[in-house]
């Protein structure tokens, strides 16, 4: 098996989420006694929490390169960041480091695409609903996304932030994705993309009026293909 670097943190609730499933995925495929050849760095989440100035996302930046850097020197042989709006910095990280780095959006994209989806909701925090970082990745992989609901920005900003990356879990967060989702369904999506680690703990991903396509769980399947060397090509 190849050594996969996480660059965790953001928030540690998800790294939590990332190590497990990508070692029961290893463990189901490999032998009863496997866990994934890992190395993470959990960083500090107060440094890189909402951002929303130019010179604070260039210091971000400079934050997610220096941890793919220690990740590669400690014998890293590939790196993802466990987190959808940090790939806002994924050029940056990438010219960092010689290592590949996997990206969130485009096996999302992928698994779209091979489940015959066209037109999709992505649902997440502000940045990555509303900038072209996240979505002309899934554009790219041929999906269609509708326009993002500024409404539900503000909605889906405090759940995420306020409650779930602080592990909190609350049955109001619930129903009110629930009714999110209904709502992108009436305006036409044939797919939701939960694009932010920690929505699946308010979402029931296999019980909803749409197939929900939740991106930690793809990323997580691509990391431990990685690991495994079981690659697909698109």
């Amino acid at each position: 098996m190849r050594k996969l670097g996480l660059i965790g943190g953001m928030s540690w609730v998800s790294t939590g989420i990332y190590y497990d499933r990508i070692n029961r995925i290893v463990q189901k495929r490999a032998a009863p006694m496997a866990s994934a050849p890992m190395l993470i760095e959990s960083l500090d989440f107060c440094q890189l929490y909402a951002l929303r100035e130019d010179r604070e996302w260039e210091q971000a930046a400079r934050v997610l390169s220096d941890s793919a850097k220690r990740l590669e020197q400690a014998g890293a042989e590939a790196i993802i960041i466990g987190a959808n709006s940090m790939h806002k910095l994924y050029d940056d990280v990438a010219d960092a480091v010689d290592v590949p780095i996997l990206h969130i959006a485009d096996y999302v994209g992928v698994a779209l695409k091979r489940a015959g989806h066209k037109n999709a909701a992505l649902i997440g925090t502000r940045n990555v609903m509303t900038e072209s970082f996240y979505r002309k990745r899934l554009v790219a992989h041929g999906i269609d996304l509708l326009p993002p609901d500024m409404g539900n920005v503000e909605t889906l900003d405090r759940i995420i932030y306020d409650e779930l990356m602080v592990g909190k879990v609350s049955r109001d967060a619930e129903r009110k994705m629930k009714t999110i989702i209904t709502n992108k369904a009436q305006e036409g999506a044939d797919a939701i993309v939960l694009a932010c680690t920690e929505l699946d703990l308010v979402v029931d991903v296999n019980a909803n009026i749409l197939p929900v396509f939740d991106s930690t769980r793809i990323h997580c399947e691509a990391a431990a293909d990685w690991i495994l060397q079981q690659e697909l090509v698109d």
